[in-house]
């Protein structure tokens, strides 16, 4: 059996026992290296080490440390409250203020699940206490932080940006997080006009009867006690700002304007500026450090490792000069779109954008079909499918729900992610990759 066959079942083999079983894929995708690489590739294990995206586990455990940081000291709940007093009482803007708020966070450097996990009990406390869709909450939360989630600084964003770059792909960093944008922003405008958005309109914070706090407001109304993941994060109303706080969010515009305007490394500039704000409370973060996403980083760096075993086995040629054999660009497109998707609904995003980017990257190269659209096609068909409730934020806001049938609250989120997976992937190919091939 040959190298590529044996490497493309390894990578089969992998996300099917990462689908079935609690086991992170990027343990499993690091024996496959190693055994796949040494074993039918012939390669060493200095030239699989060599292989390890050390520069985005940089970022991941810089801008993970960060975030944990930001998030034991109030930064976080301040940020949030800040948001929610920006609607002035009106319960309609409400869901677009935590679709915007995700955004925000997961564009400057936050890991999608971390902005769901801290956004998505705030978001349905407020759906329990207004009577808003907890399904419209939820769903917002979640295309909320994939809108931002291709930034040039954010995770997606490196890793799709990177791997461009690596393969020589004509790239295009502001139409891959654009396009993500406004793809969910179109996506939210639908949620919206479906599940009620037009029925809370005239609607105020405060119809509702509630426990009044110093400031004017309801704890219920700034409050989002989920019961599931995520559940401790607790935005009540304080009074004045902590001049940690301050730093912090000084720290975090130094961070977008260090990373975005002079280009520095994000990995060294948001570890150097986390570990100023841990100098200044040493014990208050002293478990800050366990709350890096050390899962993640396992995760990326395990599959990343095992594509570049990929690319060394020949493998990512081999299957590339198949798809194109198809002779049908537009088709090609279409057909790794909807991989992406339906194996992201199960797995992770991250690690399915980089196995289709770059499963993408010979036909790409023949130029036959434009490159950037592709690209952003695979990147938003890969990752708006996070809402499954098999996925992590999904399961976040399943059990971050308020005052629902589970049950059905359950069947609801399945639904609708099986509608994103079925039209999602054709979308994003009719938006993003037909148009450049006319």
């Amino acid at each position: 059996m040959s190298p590529e066959i044996i490497s493309i079942l390894a990578l089969v083999a992998i996300f099917a026992i990462a689908t079935f079983l609690p086991i992170n894929m990027g343990a499993l995708a690091f024996v496959a290296a190693f055994l796949v690489g040494t074993l039918a590739v012939g390669m060493t294990t200095d030239d699989i080490i060599a292989g390890f995206p050390g520069e985005l586990v940089l970022t991941l455990i810089g801008v993970t440390y960060l975030f944990a940081i930001a998030q034991n000291n109030g930064t976080v709940d301040l940020l949030v409250r800040g948001a929610v007093k920006l609607v002035a009482g009106r319960v309609a803007l409400i869901p677009w203020i935590m679709f915007a708020v995700t955004g925000v966070l997961t564009a400057i450097g936050a890991l999608g699940p971390a902005a769901v996990a801290i956004i998505a009990p705030v978001a349905l406390g407020f759906a329990a206490r207004y009577r808003i869709s907890p399904l419209l909450m939820g769903m917002m939360v979640i295309h909320g932080a994939q809108a931002g989630g291709f930034s040039p600084i954010s995770v997606y964003g490196v890793t799709v940006n990177s791997i461009v770059a690596a393969n020589d792909l004509p790239g295009s960093p502001l139409a891959v997080f654009l396009g993500s944008l406004f793809f969910n922003l179109a996506i939210g405008v639908v949620l919206f006009l479906v599940l009620g958005g037009r029925g809370l309109a005239g609607r105020r914070v405060g119809d509702e009867p509630g426990p009044a706090s110093a400031d004017g407001d309801t704890d219920a109304e700034i409050s989002g006690h989920g019961t599931g993941a995520g559940s401790s994060v607790d935005v009540k109303a304080r009074t004045g700002v902590t001049a940690e706080q301050v730093l912090t969010l000084v720290g975090l515009a130094v961070l977008v304007v260090l990373a975005l305007v002079f280009d520095l490394d994000i990995g060294f500039v948001s570890i150097t500026i986390a570990t100023v704000l841990a100098l200044f409370s040493a014990a208050r973060h002293k478990g800050a450090v366990m709350q890096i996403s050390w899962s993640t980083v396992l995760l990326i760096a395990g599959v990343l490792s095992y594509v570049f075993v990929l690319q060394e086995a020949g493998t990512i040629d081999y299957v590339g000069e198949g798809v194109t054999a198809i002779g049908i660009p537009l088709v090609v497109a279409l057909l790794l779109a909807y991989i992406g998707g339906i194996v992201s609904a199960f797995a992770s995003s991250t690690a399915i954008i980089g196995v289709a980017i770059s499963l993408a990257v010979p036909f790409l190269l023949a130029g036959e079909i434009g490159a950037v659209g592709v690209v952003v096609a695979l990147s938003v068909a890969s990752t708006i499918v996070d809402v499954s409730p098999f996925s992590t934020n999904g399961a976040l806001v399943l059990a971050n729900a308020q005052d629902v049938d589970r049950d059905r609250f359950y069947k609801q989120i399945l639904g609708y992610s099986g509608i994103v997976v079925l039209v999602g992937p054709l979308l994003a190919w009719l938006v993003f990759v037909v148009p450049g091939w006319l």
